[in-house]
């Protein structure tokens, strides 16, 4: 029987470690890790699979107190589910959390993660990792069915952001990007990773849901199989020219001397038909689930970079404008978005000489009267 502590999360009962992480990328203290500040990645992990429907054979792989797994057994209807982790001391965390529960459509596994998705295949592989994932990608991909969901974390948001940019190079082959679009930058690293990887075995994906949050980056990818789905995702990646001179971004599908940053997702990050479809309605952080779930829908999200109200502020010397009357003025002269990435973000199709002048109007019709 596991020694911890006995918490609720959604609608779910765990034991966790007493000493446990609660914020940040957090930190083993035990022999089992567990962050409680990941509720809203497994609310997400939920909600997504609840709006898919069917009845998913799920791998989560790196369990640790299984309480993603356990979760998901008890809040998705019709899901079958292989809790597994490596770690001995996981075990008795995850059989006493299916035992609370009553939940008999999960089971505990102790297997390396090559050995169990080189013998089963799944509808749903999560692969959410303490650090980076490119260690352990082959083998969730070799664990997919036919368009399965392929879901991945990485927490090594430093390397990704630009902060490492050598590591970056080393891990996933991609020059980074410092600046205000440096997190959307990461997510978009991680997500040409992914195409990359699955380009390898004949494969290409689909976005369902990738996002930036907290001290993660989290991208869901439907798998296709076929040389042209690889191909035609191998389509999607880009590089990027930066210019802080005049916050101009371009990108190109031409690596160049310009063009020096990525190579990037350049597509889509949602799906937003599967997104109308997500229900936060008793997930443990209902409120926060709410709130993304607007942004995603609301955000334009082909286009690769987002600007900052601190950047054109410092960049123009003006005072920053109210968000929104920004947005509004914006959105006059064409689309325009707010973006999950940063609450002072945003995006829009409009050329960057435009979003200056409309910016400078915001900005004057803030300023008090001389």
């Amino acid at each position: 029987m596991a020694d911890g502590v006995r918490i609720r999360e959604g609608g779910t009962e765990l034991v966790v470690p007493v000493q446990h992480s609660s914020g940040g990328p957090g930190k083993i203290y035990d022999t089992v890790f567990f962050n409680e500040q990941m509720a809203f990645n497994r609310d997400v992990s939920v909600m997504l699979l609840r709006a898919l429907g069917g009845n998913p054979k799920v791998a989560d792989c790196m369990a640790a107190t299984g309480s993603r797994s356990v979760r998901i057994a008890n809040e998705v209807p019709g899901s079958e589910v292989v809790a597994n982790d490596i770690n001995p001391a996981a075990i008795p965390f995850i059989e006493e959390n299916i035992r609370i529960n009553g939940v008999t459509n999960c089971r505990p596994s102790r297997e390396n993660l090559q050995v169990l998705l080189s013998n089963e295949t799944f509808d749903y592989v999560d692969l959410d990792p303490f650090g980076s994932p490119i260690p352990f990608l082959h083998a969730a991909i070799q664990g997919c069915r036919r368009n399965a969901i392929l879901a991945v974390t990485a927490t090594d948001t430093a390397p990704l952001a630009g902060a490492h940019r050598s590591k970056c190079v080393r891990r996933y082959c991609a020059n980074p990007i410092r600046g205000y679009m440096c997190h959307e930058s990461g997510l978009r690293i991680l997500m040409g990773s992914v195409a990359r990887e699955l380009a390898k075995f004949d494969m290409g994906m689909e976005p369902v849901l990738s996002f930036y949050a907290d001290h993660y980056f989290r991208t869901y990818v439907r798998v296709r199989k076929g040389a042209g789905a690889a191909d035609a995702s191998l389509a999607q990646l880009r590089y990027v020219a930066y210019d802080p001179d005049t916050l101009d971004r371009s990108v190109s599908d031409v690596h160049d001397a310009e063009h020096d940053y990525g190579p990037i997702w350049g597509g889509r990050l949602f799906d937003k038909d599967i997104l109308s479809r997500m229900d936060p309605s008793g997930m443990h952080e209902e409120k926060r689930c709410r709130k993304m779930l607007a942004l995603w829908m609301e955000e334009i999200d082909e286009v690769p970079f987002m600007y900052d109200v601190s950047e054109f502020a410092s960049h123009l010397k003006v005072m920053s404008p109210r968000y929104d009357t920004l947005m509004e003025l914006l959105n006059r002269e064409g689309l325009s978005s707010r973006t999950h990435i940063s609450p002072t973000g945003f995006k829009s199709v409009l050329p960057v000489e435009d979003i200056k002048r409309i910016f400078v109007e915001a900005s004057v019709t803030r300023s008090p009267p001389a």
